[in-house]
C-alpha cells in the first residue's frame, strides 16, 4: 500500500496505541495522535493527513462537534474523516453518514485490519 499519514483522535490511550500499533505493522503508514478534539483540530491544520480516525465519544468536545469544526476550515474540509464508535446501531451509522463523514469503523476492530478498512471505504488503491 501507498504510504499515507493517518490521524487518529481518540481520548483514549489505549485505542491510540493500538491503532498506531496496526497501522503501522500492517501498512507502514505513519500514525499521528490526538487525544482530545481540539487538540485533533490543530494537528489537523498543521500536518495535513491524509485521513482521519475519529472517536465519537470524548470529554469536552465529542467526534461530531469535532468533525463539524473540521468541516469548517477550508485547510481540513477535504480531509476525509471516519467515525470510531461502540455504537453499532444501523441507525446511527446512518446518522453519521448522512453527516457527511467518509465511513464508520466499530469498536472492538482488529487493529491489524484497519488499513484494509479505512482503504476500502477510502477506496485508496495499493
Amino acid at each position: 500500500m501507498t504510504s499515507r499519514r493517518i490521524l487518529i483522535i481518540d481520548d483514549e490511550e489505549t485505542i491510540q496505541t493500538v491503532v498506531q500499533f496496526g497501522i503501522k505493522m500492517a501498512a507502514g503508514w505513519e500514525v499521528l495522535t490526538a487525544s482530545s478534539g481540539e487538540k485533533g483540530i490543530q494537528t489537523a491544520l498543521a500536518e495535513k493527513p491524509d485521513a482521519i480516525l475519529l472517536d465519537v465519544m470524548m470529554p469536552e468536545m465529542d467526534g461530531i462537534a469535532t468533525f463539524k469544526k473540521l468541516q469548517t476550515h477550508p485547510e481540513t474540509e477535504h480531509i476525509p474523516v471516519i467515525l470510531l464508535t461502540a455504537k453499532a446501531q444501523a441507525a446511527e451509522k446512518r446518522q453519521f453518514n448522512d453527516l457527511g463523514v467518509s465511513g464508520v469503523i466499530t469498536k472492538p476492530f482488529n487493529s491489524l485490519d484497519l488499513p484494509e478498512q479505512i482503504a476500502k471505504i477510502l477506496h485508496w488503491q495499493g
